[in-house]
């Protein structure tokens, strides 16, 4: 799974911010009574009626689009060069996300009224994409999505702390990260703001998942030279004079002690006194305000297809059972006498499928992946020029993170990074590591999203963004692979890869359960957990993830099934003119596309092949 959901083109971002607000300013902003009260369209005194037509061609809108995009996401900005932006925040004041909204319906407006039928096949498909990343921005807001800045697993005070892992080589880098350190108040007193939004509309995650949510933040709430944020002013260019260090040093260090920790102590208090005791109790997706109707958004905007919650759930239950007839055989196959109940628990107990040290399990991770760059040129005629490293998720979301993630960057003089989860090493088995690091690496998500971001002939509103059906069920496919490349050659690692795909293919029975069905959070974790190897620490974690984001955990195994599929559909129809590496080629070539957009590509190219 990706790593970091912000930011993301979608995210809001930001001009404007204070230079000089203080902490108290800021929690007076942030906790009490005299709120920035939220604008709306028709605060504006604008009505959709009244939104004319700001364009007369795809192009148009396409620059257009992309120059909003800029203009609200200064990170984005900064990370393609944009120095100007490179010392700001996000702005998500209630007038900055009303106008960002406005201006995104003129968008979809627009780009509605445009005649497609003489269009070509390229920008039938930028159209399309587009308006799938314009429509899901306005639903977003419409259903209050900026009310939860947190998830179980993490939030913006986590993420945000990013700023600090962004190479200064110059003065002037070491001055933006200072003003962003300054702007640190305003942006965490607007995030604060919609959380209590979120709470007087009963818009909060649900309150069992964010048990343990405190440690996020009090992680920050160090001494100043432990602080993540004090890390740029320890390791300078060689160039900087000491003169230029000590001034730095010094600013740095007054700003993270005189606002920055106190910062983070404010929001622990707010969390943990105000927030926490009151979120919602219920846990589906259907119990919040318009709850029916937001959950079947997301199981269509996660799925890219029309398939109903209903839908989701059967096909779930038709592939767990597959798969667990798979796992069955295994079991058989080494002789284990016991029940299949039995031979999970000897799988999570068993002390020989545990690393005993963090640099084990990095050094595992890291073996599996170099053997999985050796097998690229087998399948892919074209590879990414970014390279990628292996790093353990960061200490201060590990507890409640998820057990691996790959996190990219925009940046052409950065790699991406395989995440590794290091904390609580008794409950990283080792014999599912090779699933998860070809997921997460290659051929997974850094093959997949390092070729998009090369495909330099494609709109930057497609090079820059993610669709998770494609992605996350190119990740799925990737374990998969491994297999006919000669992975999986222990019975254990095998029944790994097959508990991991058990798990996406669960996802479709338990997100769709307690989101739509009724199921309780105990019995979402039983399922899990009856069907899957994961240790029992990592099935709390992830049904609390999927509690708190509803629908996400749909496009693994949408996206895998609609990818083998199609392959099937080739191999049957092009018999030995079967290539696998075009195959593979023609299925990234395009970057990350909705399902029915990327049947069509398969389509085109199995009749060009027999042309």
């Amino acid at each position: 799974m990706r790593a970091l959901l912000l930011p993301t083109l979608i995210a809001i971002s930001i001009t404007g911010c204070s230079l000089n607000t203080t902490v108290t300013d800021a929690q007076r902003y942030a906790y009490d009574a005299k709120k920035p009260k939220p604008t709306s369209i028709a605060d504006t005194k604008k009505t959709v009626e009244e939104i004319k037509p700001i364009a007369h061609n795809l192009q148009t809108i396409i620059d257009k689009d992309w120059a909003q995009k800029l203009a609200y996401s200064p990170e984005l900005a900064a990370s393609l060069g944009n120095q100007q932006a490179a010392g700001q925040l996000a702005d998500l004041s209630p007038e900055s996300l009303a106008e960002q909204n406005f201006k995104t319906q003129q968008l979809l407006n627009a780009l509605k009224q445009l005649d497609k039928s003489q269009f070509s096949v390229d920008d039938q498909i930028n159209a399309k994409i587009l308006q799938d990343q314009l429509q899901n921005t306005l639903d977003m807001y419409r259903f209050k999505d900026h009310y939860l800045p947190i998830t179980a697993e993490s939030g913006f005070h986590a993420y945000i702390a990013s700023i600090a892992k962004i190479p200064l080589r110059t003065t002037a880098d070491y001055q933006n990260y200072l003003a962003k350190l300054n702007a640190l108040p305003t942006y965490f007193g607007q995030q604060t703001f919609w959380l209590k939004q979120g709470l007087a509309a009963g818009i909060t995650p649900a309150k069992v998942t964010l048990t343990g949510f405190e440690d996020s933040i009090s992680a920050f709430i160090v001494p100043v030279e432990q602080s993540g944020y004090f890390a740029p002013f320890t390791q300078y260019p060689e160039h900087f004079t000491q003169a230029q260090k000590q001034q730095l040093t010094a600013q740095g260090k007054q700003i993270i002690a005189d606002k920055v920790i106190p910062l983070y102590q404010a929001f622990y208090d707010f969390m943990t006194e105000e927030y926490i005791p009151n979120a919602r109790e219920q846990i589906a997706a259907s119990a919040l305000p318009d709850g029916d109707a937001f959950y079947q958004n997301r199981v269509e905007y996660y799925t890219t297809l029309p398939m109903t919650a209903e839908e989701v759930h059967q096909l779930g239950l038709k592939e767990v059972a597959r798969i667990r007839n798979e796992m069955q055989q295994i079991i058989e196959d080494l002789g284990f006498e016991g029940s299949f109940a039995d031979f999970l628990q000897f799988l999570r107990t068993d002390p020989q499928f545990y690393p005993q040290t963090a640099e084990e399990l990095l050094k595992e991770a890291s073996y599996i992946a170099k053997k999985a760059d050796a097998m690229l040129p087998k399948y892919f005629g074209k590879l990414p020029r970014t390279p990628y490293g292996i790093a353990p998720v960061p200490a201060e979301i590990a507890p409640k993170y998820t057990t691996g993630r790959y996190s990219g960057s925009n940046r052409d003089d950065q790699p991406g990074y395989y995440w590794v989860n290091t904390y609580a090493l008794d409950k990283r088995p080792l014999y599912a590591l090779e699933a998860l690091t070809l997921h997460e690496a290659v051929p997974g998500h850094h093959l997949q999203s390092s070729l998009t971001k090369e495909l330099t002939t494609l709109p930057n509103f497609r090079r820059y963004s993610y669709i998770s059906a494609f992605g996350e069920g190119w990740g799925l496919y990737s374990e998969y692979l491994g297999l006919e490349a000669g992975f999986y050659q222990d019975p254990y690692s095998n029944f790994g890869r097959l508990t991991y795909e058990m798990w996406r293919a669960a996802r479709l029975v338990v997100d769709t359960g307690m989101h739509a069905k009724g199921w309780s959070r105990q019995q979402a974790i039983d399922f899990m957990a009856s069907n899957t190897a994961l240790s029992m620490h990592n099935v709390n974690t992830e049904i609390d993830r999927y509690i708190s984001w509803p629908g996400q955990a749909l496009s693994y195994k949408i996206g895998e099934l609609t990818i083998k599929r199609l392959r099937a559909k080739a191999e049957e129809a092009l018999g030995e003119k079967f290539d696998i590496r075009k195959f593979h080629d023609k299925v990234l070539e395009n970057g990350s596309v909705p399902m029915p957009i990327l049947e069509q590509i398969i389509d085109t190219y199995i009749n060009q092949e027999l042309s």
